[in-house]
């Protein structure tokens, strides 16, 4: 029969106070309570999480073909989610937009867009002098002369002034202006304005931004209707061809805002001598969209002018300035239609980006031929001119709304945020059934779990506290006699000195009892 010895151990410093036994225990309770709970496994989350499918793929249980079966089937759905999503990510990152077009209702007026006409003829012949002729020769193709009728050989003349020349030698627009009517009222060469195009000297009827001219009504009659003598007697000879040589006779005419300079040699049309021109127009408002579904140039928030020389920026204004720096850049001078203001080349090329918003107006054109019979006998009469200059000189411009209605012409996105959030919402809850909420679980949990291992990493193991405590070991006898070097009792009391404990032999129970108590 086995003999077991139950011996009560006390584990105890020689110097321990109970104070130092109290303050330990409190920092060992603190520390268990700065710890935190553990993080939860991949299956407790798996169980808890909003996300379809997961807890069966990976929640408690047993494994099994079920649980692979799951498994399959959620990541089938994430790789048909995550296709639709790149589906929908490409198209929103091609920014499509769309144009739509609404007719705006009739309005009780409209203003009246500028109206710019030039004579095809930049110079009359008559008003040229040798001075004229001699510094225009790359011009007009006009040969240099002196007094006499000869080539120029030592003659030398002042520095030209351009605007001069341009004042002086280009068609008047009181010797062109028969007549003049807007809206059933006269009107004189008075209304209009000068400016400077590649036609040289042009006249440019309502264009002050400020106090722009109403059409209170639409049809034929009620916009502005003149009669030009275009003055072909004035024209120059072609003595050679040059680049400016032209052989046309007519106007060129530019309908266009009032805060858009004239750009009149690419954007006007012509108007020809012996007939009746009627433009028929409509203005149109159109709104092109910025970066990154467009290219349009958006206003400057600060009001200032974002071009120099020019109180806002157009499209023109902006070719105008372009021309004007390449030129400068390689002759250091400008052209009297370049706008004057300081600054250098671009040295570069001048890009000249679409406003968003701006106003154009569209046209139809239709002609009849005029003077009839009875009406050139009357004008010839009228102006002392036979009745041949009448059809070669005389031309009637009649410029009006069609009606008083504006199109608004305006481009949209045809993609944006909101759908497409919308649509990838859509496709998560039918593949994977799961929200925003439920990716801001996963986040959580990996985070959870990562921020566990780091403070695990970075945690240095502290020395345990050693304090009083207590407990009960139980040994056996022969393991007892393995650790003692004598074999039994009588050796401690023989030899005086034991590995025993020190009172063990003070007897607890009754003599000859199988326990005895080892204090150590």
């Amino acid at each position: 029969m086995p003999i077991e010895i139950v011996c009560k151990i006390k584990f105890s410093e020689e110097d321990a106070k109970p104070k130092e036994k109290e303050e330990g225990d409190e920092q060992s309770l603190l520390g268990a309570a700065c710890q935190g709970p553990p993080p939860r496994d991949l299956a407790t989350f798996a169980s808890s999480s909003t996300l379809h499918g997961l807890g069966h793929a990976c929640g408690r249980g047993p494994r099994g073909l079920r649980r692979i079966l799951w498994a399959l089937a959620l990541l089938a759905s994430l790789a048909a989610f995550l296709y639709q999503a790149m589906g929908l990510a490409r198209s929103y990152l091609a920014r499509p937009h769309l144009v739509s077009m609404d007719p705006a209702g009739v309005a009780p007026a409209l203003g009246f867009p500028a109206v710019t006409l030039c004579n095809i003829n930049r110079f009359r012949h008559s008003a040229l002098s040798d001075a004229d002729i001699f510094h225009l020769a790359n011009l007009t193709g006009l040969p240099p002369k002196d007094r006499d009728g000869h080539r120029a050989a030592g003659l030398r003349y002042p520095e030209p002034d351009m605007v001069d020349i341009l004042n002086r030698t280009g068609h008047q627009l009181a010797d062109m202006l028969k007549s003049c009517n807007f809206s059933g009222h006269h009107c004189s060469a008075s209304n209009f304005s000068v400016v400077y195009t590649r036609y040289g000297k042009c006249y440019t009827f309502n264009a002050d931004p400020q106090s722009p001219r109403p059409s209170r009504a639409g049809g034929m009659g009620s916009g502005l209707e003149i009669m030009l003598d275009i003055q072909q007697e004035e024209y120059l000879p072609i003595w050679r061809e040059t680049n400016e040589t032209s052989f046309e006779a007519g106007i060129r005419v530019q309908i266009h805002s009032q805060e858009e300079p004239p750009y009149i040699h690419q954007l006007g049309f012509g108007v020809s001598p012996g007939f009746q021109t009627f433009v028929s127009c409509q203005e149109q408002r159109l709104t092109y969209l910025p970066q990154p579904w467009g290219n349009c140039r958006a206003e400057s928030e600060g009001g200032e002018p974002e071009l120099q020389g020019y109180a806002s920026y157009s499209v023109s204004a902006c070719r105008l300035r372009c021309e004007k720096e390449a030129v400068l850049a390689r002759c250091h001078c400008r052209m009297v239609h370049m706008p004057d203001s300081l600054g250098g080349g671009s040295g570069g090329r001048c890009a000249c980006p679409m406003p968003c918003n701006l106003t154009r107006y569209g046209k139809e054109i239709s002609m009849v031929r005029i003077p009839n019979r009875s009406s050139a006998r009357y004008l010839a009469r009228k102006y002392n001119r036979n009745e041949t200059y009448i059809r070669e000189n005389f031309l009637v411009l009649d410029v009006f709304f069609e009606a008083l209605t504006s199109e608004s012409v305006e481009q949209r996105a045809a993609y944006g945020l909101s759908a497409l959030l919308g649509d990838i919402g859509g496709q998560m809850g039918l593949f994977i059934g799961a929200s925003v909420l439920t990716f801001l679980e996963i986040l959580d949990y990996i985070y959870e779990v990562s921020w566990d291992r780091l403070k695990r990493t970075w945690r240095r193991p502290k020395p345990p506290l050693r304090t009083s405590t207590g407990g009960i070991s139980t040994l056996g006898l022969q393991e007892l006699k393995e650790q003692s070097p004598c074999p039994g009792r009588g050796c401690a009391e023989a030899g005086g000195a034991s590995n025993l404990l020190p009172n063990h032999h003070h007897p607890h129970g009754p003599p000859g009892s199988l326990f005895e108590d080892f204090a150590c």
